[in-house]
């Protein structure tokens, strides 16, 4: 059981890491994006698993819950403090998934509060510098509430038309509902810069950021680790700490 003790004087920014498609390397990027927030910024850190295969929490050595404790959770009858841990990395703390979120829509319909999922950011932000969310994929009720709370939302992109035609999608279903959300931060990953697809998409957007594809990403399922704690050096670790970098800058400005 987590303490959250309420900080005084701090802002809250909710940075989520969103796809409609799966297999694009979400998880992951949620579980360092989270590492460097907790560790290299030093700040109060708590990364939220909302996707039901919950590949964040096993990355960050997450006890699998034999009950359906996420979906209570957000319903009202569990409170967060009961479910969320602290990790092995100071400043970090973990809410987990279970399957049960896989019900999180058709509860959002029932409860019919279009602002839920906000109040329950805004609570659990009073103990909080950052919260990482890794968002299911697919374009969805629960995502919908999620890219309206956040301050940023980082996509994930696999080098291809296909990929980058899915956020297009995204963009014009959000621009398309009049209401005002977060910016969508594209990134690369999982790049091989010998494929000719990769490098033909590096090209058409050189300014977006690039995750390459490499052993160290891959050791992180076997190691249950994010990269910066055991290859701090390696290309993807460094990739990962500059995107950081950014989302900081900008959200010293707003």
């Amino acid at each position: 059981m987590a303490d959250l003790t309420p900080i005084p004087g701090k802002t809250m920014s909710v940075i989520a890491v969103y796809s409609m498609k799966g297999g694009v390397g979400k998880s992951s990027t949620a579980v360092n994006l989270a590492w460097n927030s907790a560790v290299n910024s030093s700040r109060r850190t708590l990364l939220w698993d909302l996707d039901p295969q919950s590949a964040a929490s096993f990355l960050l050595k997450g006890n699998r819950s034999k009950k359906d404790r996420a979906h209570a959770m957000v319903a009202g009858t569990v409170k967060p403090s009961k479910l969320i841990k602290h990790t092995e990395i100071k400043n970090l703390d973990l809410l987990a998934a279970d399957v049960s979120l896989r019900g999180l829509d058709r509860l959002f319909f029932q409860i019919d509060k279009k602002k839920h999922l906000g109040k329950l950011l805004k609570e659990m932000g009073k103990s909080y510098d950052r919260i990482i969310l890794d968002c299911p994929p697919g374009l969805t009720e629960t995502s919908e509430q999620i890219l309206h709370n956040a301050k940023i939302v980082i996509v994930p992109v696999i080098p291809s038309p296909l990929s980058e035609r899915a956020l297009t999608d995204v963009q014009l279903f959000l621009d398309s509902s009049g209401k005002k959300h977060a910016p969508l931060l594209p990134v690369y990953t999982m790049v091989d810069r010998r494929r000719t697809t990769h490098k033909q998409s590096l090209a058409r957007k050189p300014s977006w950021p690039v995750i390459p594809m490499t052993s160290a990403v891959e050791h992180m399922a076997k190691l249950q680790m994010p990269i910066g704690s055991f290859a701090p050096r390696s290309p993807a670790a460094q990739s990962y700490a500059r995107i950081w970098r950014g989302i900081e800058k900008r959200l010293a400005k707003n």
